[in-house]
């Protein structure tokens, strides 16, 4: 169970002021034990206390932090002033009330006075500590509000080009085979509704990317039939797996992309081995000589993004190699799940 700030900064002032208490009283006399923490308590309840909380609350928050180390310093030091005075004070009160002379070697405003200097020292601590503890925390959350912002931008890259290749498969086979455009429309509405309701998570089973995958795959080889050569081994053990959603589609984009067209004999090769926790995805395609040159502006933007979103996602527990020689390209992943 996780305390609230509100908790823990209770909790911590009973603990402070029961050790200042017991530290107080622990040289005093055993006949006068009682008298001693009445007198005690009440400096602690009506000069410490109040000191330490308006410098926590008030001087370093509205002073220190705002106007500079100048304003706080003498700000302090009058603070110290006036809880010393009532400290006086107090003591007159009490050794008149208990019908008592001041003790000439005891509770003497020297005393008081290091003690109130001391709650001063402690409390500046406490919020100089609390002060980095907020920074570091906030400075987290704009990291990882950052994070998201870069990588709900990496997606929005991501949807666009993959709906862009879909969409040029069903005009293919409506203007070709059109009897076959209404099963592959609804195909589509299946990647879709993944990318829409499943995209959004930070992370999903890695079955439904799978699954993702092998619709994807399907729908491709509706469109190009015979004319390219698929081998798709996407049958490892998925259970009890979790991945980032779409981070997976871009290799298989790719291969479709620059995979076919003008390439003689097109083979798309893609295979998923998962074992224990490590994850190995390949996708491999043949090329045609000359693409190397005549790649479009576009070529890679999917590669590119997944790389990004690895070093993100999961640094030090990825590797990526890209191979390509004048017949081949290979793209294979390394994900380890801790």
């Amino acid at each position: 169970m996780t305390l609230s700030e509100s908790h823990k900064k209770i909790l911590f002032h009973f603990v402070l002021w029961s050790i200042w208490l017991h530290l107080s009283l622990s040289n005093a006399p055993e006949d006068e034990i009682y008298e001693r923490a009445l007198l005690i308590g009440s400096l602690i309840l009506l000069t410490h206390i109040p000191l330490f909380v308006i410098n926590t609350e008030i001087l370093i928050p509205k002073l220190l932090h705002k106007k500079g180390v100048n304003l706080y310093f003498w700000s302090l030091m009058a603070a110290i002033a006036v809880f010393a005075l009532l400290h006086y004070t107090l003591l007159d009160v009490y050794f008149e009330l208990m019908h008592k002379e001041r003790p000439k070697n005891g509770f003497k405003i020297s005393k008081g006075m290091v003690a109130l200097i001391l709650v001063a020292a402690i409390s500046t601590g406490y919020s100089l500590v609390n002060f980095v503890a907020n920074q570091e925390k906030r400075q987290q959350e704009k990291q990882k509000e950052h994070l998201q912002s870069e990588l709900s931008f990496l997606r929005s890259q991501i949807s666009p080009h993959f709906i862009f290749n879909v969409l040029n498969s069903i005009v293919y086979l409506i203007r070709s085979k059109s009897d076959l455009a209404e099963p592959v429309t609804l195909k589509l509405s299946e990647l879709m509704r993944y990318m829409l309701y499943e995209s959004e998570s930070d992370q999903i089973g890695l079955d439904k990317e799978v699954s993702y995958l092998k619709n994807y795959i399907e729908l491709q080889k509706v469109r190009f039939e015979e004319d390219v050569t698929i081998h798709a081994n996407l049958d490892g053990d998925t259970s009890g797996h979790v991945i980032e959603p779409m981070l997976l589609i871009p290799f298989v984009e790719n291969a479709f992309k620059h995979g076919v067209g003008m390439v003689i004999n097109p083979i798309i090769d893609i295979d998923l081995q998962v074992k224990g926790d490590e994850l190995t995805f390949t996708v491999k395609n043949k090329i045609a000589p000359e693409s190397i040159q005549d790649k479009d502006h576009s070529s890679g933007i999917g590669l590119k993004n997944v790389q990004r979103r690895l070093e993100l996602l999961y640094p030090d527990r990825h590797k990526m190699t890209i191979t390509q020689d004048h017949e081949w390209f290979e793209v294979k992943l390394y994900l380890s799940q801790k």
